[in-house]
């Protein structure tokens, strides 16, 4: 017997976007505010819809792109939410990810070009729908991943101070870290490089710059390495 597909309930598919910045001092959400009804004029993550010709991963990189023009940036499928009435205009579904942008690269573009807001992920405005409870959920996601996997890296420069990244992990742990434990156990992962380079900026003498080491923390891990904070 051959199922007739017809008589099955359509539903709208939605992709939103939970993005993560770090501007040296503070984790932050990156908000736009929704330009049409429901909730128009309220605060919003970035969002779309799935197309009939394309996969999650894909629908969520177009949609990033397009509200953002940012491309290839570290993103994760987050979480997906279904409850009836989230959405009062349509009977929607809705798949969330979650991506980690470098501020000090984007802030501008981002805010000049595409009306979007960075709001510390302490003090950010109350969001339409369920959005709330995916940032709460991604803040949640963001904590673990950053324990087991280097994924903190992607929020900072490609050059940073040992204190730039001390004050990353505390931000997004929500902990005070020992400077001494820290810096300890991170040169014991043996995945960064020491450059000849210092940030004067911080301090009269100087903080040396440190970079990521991909590649050697790639050889790690195929040889058992565990990434642990």
């Amino acid at each position: 017997m051959i199922h007739d597909y017809s008589f099955e309930d359509k539903v709208l598919l939605a992709v939103d976007c939970i993005i993560f910045g770090f501007d040296e001092e503070d984790l932050q959400i990156l908000l736009i505010k929704r330009d049409f009804e429901p909730e128009k004029g309220n605060w919003s993550l970035m969002g779309g819809f799935l197309k009939k010709d394309e996969d999650l991963d894909q629908a969520a990189n177009r949609i990033l792109h397009h509200l953002t023009g940012i491309n290839n940036v570290y993103m994760e499928q987050l979480y997906n939410f279904s409850k009836v009435n989230r959405d009062p205009a349509e009977r929607t579904l809705s798949v969330a990810y979650y991506a980690l942008i470098n501020i000090v690269e984007h802030r501008q573009e981002l805010t000049e070009n595409y009306s979007a807001k960075w709001f510390k992920i302490s003090d950010y405005p109350s969001l339409i729908f369920d959005h709330d409870q995916m940032v709460q959920k991604a803040i949640a996601r963001l904590r673990y991943r950053t324990s087991t996997n280097p994924i903190g890296f992607e929020l900072l420069p490609e050059k940073f101070t040992m204190r730039q990244l001390q004050k990353l992990y505390e931000t997004i742990l929500n902990e005070k870290l020992d400077k001494r434990n820290f810096i300890n156990k991170i040169k014991s992962l043996d995945i960064l490089v020491k450059l000849n380079e210092k940030d004067m900026v911080s301090s009269r003498k100087g903080s040396f710059l440190y970079k990521f080491d991909a590649k050697k923390y790639n050889a790690k891990v195929e040889e058992g390495f565990s990434f642990r904070l």
